[in-house]
């Protein structure tokens, strides 16, 4: 992880040197990333887009052959290869979205070490003068920024965005509102993210549902189901999990994850309607 923080670091301190300012180098980063991984992105909306056209074969599947296990397992596989499909194409993804997350928190959370790469042995001296001071908090490269960049340059970050300090942690400062302005706008930015792949999913139902003939209205849920509800779960988790960690993490972080979510969002809209329109005109 430290390696990709690093890495990450890099292009964060590039875009600061031309803005001089934290909140906007955040901003371009998150821009220049989410255009990185648009490839995988695509990849992703059209595994998923497979994987329900797949529900339907993988019912026939089991229902055919749920007496004979060794059969049903070689049918699938069969299934797999022939429509080109790894049944673990998403957990790809969600691995490369759990890396980022961790990168990006040890990021902002240590930004003289991968940022600025500052000198250790000058980040070990202001952490002990904080230690006497007893003022040492469980962020100390954002401590040392706050305390002693006005009078050192080498530790001096321009934290100020839009009259919000990106370098506050809101678990530690609960009476100042501001630090509420950002989360609560990532909050609502994953609100809407899940809304809209709801009504994806939906609609990818509702399609499916057109070309089966409703038989077997009892059957028991299959694996792509099962596979189904636990992606619906790991859909609210990962939200929930983020405004935890955003809460008690310097808002530098959430500010990252709120502008990730707006072009997610945006990625979405777009890769369905051009994937649904490929689509539409391969069926034509």
């Amino acid at each position: 992880m430290g390696a990709i923080s690093s890495l990450f670091g890099y292009l964060l301190n590039a875009l600061y040197s031309v803005f001089n300012n934290y909140g906007i180098a955040i901003i371009v980063f998150s821009i220049i990333l989410r255009i990185i991984l648009i490839p995988i992105t695509i990849k992703q909306q059209k595994s998923l887009k497979k994987s329900a056209q797949l529900q339907e074969e993988m019912k026939e599947i089991q229902r055919k052959y749920k007496n004979n296990p060794e059969k049903l397992n070689q049918e699938t596989i069969d299934l797999y290869k022939r429509e080109k499909m790894s049944p673990f194409a998403g957990c790809f993804s969600s691995i490369i979205q759990l890396v980022i997350i961790l990168s990006v928190f040890w990021l902002v959370s240590q930004p003289l070490t991968y940022m600025k790469r500052i000198d250790p042995n000058v980040i070990s001296e202001y952490k002990t003068q904080l230690q006497q001071e007893g003022s040492l908090s469980g962020y100390a490269e954002i401590e040392i920024i706050n305390r002693f960049g006005a009078q050192d340059e080498r530790v001096n970050l321009n934290m100020d965005f839009l009259g919000l300090d990106l370098s506050k942690v809101p678990s530690n400062n609960l009476n100042d509102w501001k630090v509420y302005i950002i989360p609560l706008l990532y909050v609502v930015s994953s609100v809407i993210s899940i809304k809209i792949t709801n009504n994806f999913n939906k609609k990818k139902k509702e399609e499916q549902k057109v070309i089966t003939d409703g038989t077997n209205p009892k059957e028991e849920p299959n694996e792509l189901e099962a596979m189904e509800a636990m992606n619906k779960n790991m859909m609210y988790m990962m939200p929930l999990m983020s405004v935890f960690i955003a809460f008690i993490a310097p808002l530098g972080l959430a500010l990252y994850w709120f502008i990730s979510n707006i072009l997610i969002i945006i990625e979405k809209v777009i890769i369905d309607t051009v994937i649904k329109h490929k689509e539409e005109k391969e069926n034509a």
